[in-house]
């Protein structure tokens, strides 16, 4: 059986070439783990899970509460730096969530991380509050910095390659004043996966598809983390959802298989499940497992 699967497989790879796609994310992507790689390959949690609620309490009174709870809108308040963190945190294992915010409707200082339970949700002016203590580890992502402790620790992703137009800057006469020139940032597309390693104590996001590896390492252990935002901008509406979640164990042998199966597959032939030379039953956990 197993050969006859690899057969199938790799006979018909040729017409499964991938779609184009002018992101700039693919190139910046850093392998997954495998524990990731189930874990995002795993149907999501139902949408009512707590998991995706905003706090009704830990949150700046400037930030307004859906019905649901999975979304809030900042109020056009002028002159203040606001924040909400979620209503659950972790401590352990692998967790990934789904952030909603249009790139329209952030402004500057818009700010997505984690928190422990003291980070400031409120301040006087336009500040960084996500990452602007030593409670909270934020990306703010109009200008792709890492911030922690009220200072910026460089860009994100780390590894970028610079774009032609960018290149042909360095070969163009420099002013006296003016130094190497700046990469733009990258544009940060609306949907946004937050990944929180309890375990391995790090932070990274999930971009178009593309893991962009690991923004934050050493967050501390046993310690409660929230997702967590802040904002400047009158109007912004952010929702979230928690899609899934895995412990330190590592993956069922049945769930690497599924995956490794469904990889070579591809995009375009998810749907073709029941034309492999497998046992219904196996097919059927393939189908379910989408």
């Amino acid at each position: 059986m197993g050969l006859s699967l690899s057969v199938w497989l790799y006979s018909s790879r040729a017409d499964d070439s991938p779609p184009s796609s002018s992101s700039a994310f693919p190139p910046l992507a850093v392998p997954t783990s495998s524990r990731l790689a189930v874990t995002l390959n795993s149907p999501p949690v139902p949408p009512g899970d707590g998991r995706s609620h905003w706090s009704s309490v830990h949150r700046s009174p400037h930030f307004l509460l859906s019905a649901c709870k999975q979304e809030v809108t900042r109020s056009p308040v002028e002159r203040s730096s606001d924040g909400v963190r979620a209503e659950m945190g972790v401590r352990t294992g692998l967790h990934v969530w789904e952030v909603l915010w249009n790139p329209e409707h952030r402004g500057s200082h818009a700010v997505l991380g984690v928190s422990r339970q003291s980070c400031p949700l409120q301040a006087s002016g336009y500040n960084v509050l996500v990452g602007g203590d030593s409670q909270s580890w934020g990306w703010e992502l109009k200008t792709n910095q890492l911030w922690h402790a009220g200072q910026g620790l460089g860009l994100y992703p780390k590894q970028r390659k610079r774009s032609r137009s960018e290149a042909v800057e360095d070969f163009r006469p420099q002013s006296s004043t003016s130094s190497h020139a700046k990469m733009a940032p990258l544009l940060i597309p609306e949907r946004i996966l937050l990944v929180l390693d309890g375990d391995a104590g790090t932070l990274g996001f999930i971009v178009d598809g593309s893991f962009l590896g690991v923004a934050f390492k050493d967050l501390p252990g046993g310690v409660e983390l929230f997702p967590a935002v802040s904002s400047v901008r009158g109007g912004a509406s952010i929702r979230l959802r928690y899609l899934n979640g895995a412990t330190r164990d590592a993956p069922a042998l049945m769930a690497l298989c599924g995956l490794s199966i469904r990889q070579l597959l591809g995009q375009q032939r998810q749907n073709q499940t029941d034309k492999l030379p497998l046992p219904s039953r196996l097919q059927h956990y393939l189908l379910s497992s989408q």
